[in-house]
């Protein structure tokens, strides 16, 4: 038999707490907070002091005297099995710690990787779906300084930014991403980033979800995996989002949780900035590098210890190319860090000439191109 179906594993009790209907989440973390563990909301003979709790403890044994678990959790068990993936209850020394500090904590997560993960100091990075060139160059480039310099990144798995993130971490020698997801471990959504999510465990990261195998992605359970993004990391950087993004959703847990927030500024004819234009109002850090962001997580950075507090002192971004033809520097200073119709750009070229040296310059990084509009971006 599976180990997660042996019996007297702390996982197990939390696995069948999750599969009887009495048992809440909310009703979970109020009975571990009075007995200890899930093992003994079955087992312990000792009282609490509290009628109403105490009644609805033996409304849970009632339920788990009936074994009407025994079927669901059997399925969930070959499930974790056949995907190499484990239980982490909030009662284990391997559930996060940061996660642990939040609100409503997850009473238990489903992973897939390495745990260990978990337990590093990460930067949440976070943004719009539909987001522009600029955006993704900056949520790629950004990650992959942060996991250059020792920092996990983690993020939702979305399309978008999130999936910027994943990459751009990946992408460092030895980056580390943590994908939270709103569906079962078992379920890659969307399903365009399944080999996304094979790289991240490939790679010694993690994904991680409170909902049980087979859950489907439903509208309500994004908000819910927003918390646990917020609630896992230091930090949550907003690099783009408009006003309705759910990414507003993951800075407000931020806040909620202490945790620091920070958004990249836009142009102000965007609708894509509106967001992060807004949280800034609202308090939210306006960061224009990366040493600026760890800079300002310095002090909640000090808790995970001596070893890590050289993550404070990263080295200095290197601009992606500054090798210029006269050509490419006098087109750099024609364009703007506003979008510009390549017809109205003002310069000496013919239009095959001005396309080849916006090729380039777009290969080395300094500009992005999107619909027949080019911009600065360095």
């Amino acid at each position: 038999m599976n180990a997660i179906l042996n019996r007297q594993d702390e996982p197990q009790w939390a696995l069948i707490a999750q599969t009887l209907k009495p048992c809440t989440p909310k009703l979970q973390l109020a009975l571990i907070e009075h007995l200890g563990s899930f093992r003994q909301i079955f087992e312990s003979q000792e009282s609490i002091n509290s009628s109403a709790l105490n009644q609805q403890l033996q409304i849970i044994r009632k339920a788990y005297h009936a074994g009407q678990w025994q079927a669901e959790v059997e399925r969930i068990g070959k499930t974790l099995e056949q995907y190499q993936a484990q239980i982490v209850p909030i009662t284990s020394q391997e559930y996060p710690p940061q996660l642990q500090q939040i609100a409503k904590p997850p009473p238990l997560l489903y992973v897939r990787g390495n745990p260990n993960c978990l337990h590093l100091p990460q930067i949440a990075i976070v943004g719009s779906r539909r987001m522009t060139r600029g955006a993704e160059k900056i949520a790629k480039s950004w990650a992959k300084s942060l996991a250059a310099s020792g920092f996990t990144i983690t993020s939702g798995m979305a399309i978008g930014i999130d999936s910027c993130a994943h990459r751009g971490a990946l992408e460092a020698p030895q980056g580390i991403s943590v994908g939270v997801v709103a569906t079962g471990i078992d379920r890659s959504y969307p399903s365009r980033n399944a080999s996304l999510a094979e790289q991240i465990v490939e790679k010694g990261g993690v994904l991680i979800t409170e909902f049980a195998p087979g859950t489907p992605p439903l509208p309500a359970h994004f908000p819910q995996r927003n918390r646990i993004i917020s609630g896992l990391s230091l930090g949550v950087l907003v690099v783009e989002a408009a006003l309705k993004s759910g990414s507003l959703i993951t800075a407000k847990y931020a806040l909620e949780q202490n945790r620091e927030v920070f958004a990249i500024p836009g142009s102000i004819n965007s609708p894509q900035s509106k967001g992060c234009h807004q949280l800034i109002k609202q308090g939210a850090c306006l960061v224009e590098t990366t040493a600026e962001l760890v800079e300002e997580i310095a002090g909640p950075l000090a808790s995970y210890g001596e070893k890590y507090k050289d993550l404070v002192n990263m080295p200095a971004e290197k601009p992606a190319d500054d090798s210029f033809s006269n050509e490419e520097s006098l087109l750099l200073k024609i364009l703007d860090y506003e979008p510009m119709l390549i017809d109205e750009l003002d310069t000496p070229w013919p239009m095959d000439k001005l396309l080849q040296l916006l090729v380039t310059l777009e290969i080395k990084g300094m500009v992005v191109g999107e619909q027949g509009y080019f911009s600065r971006v360095a």
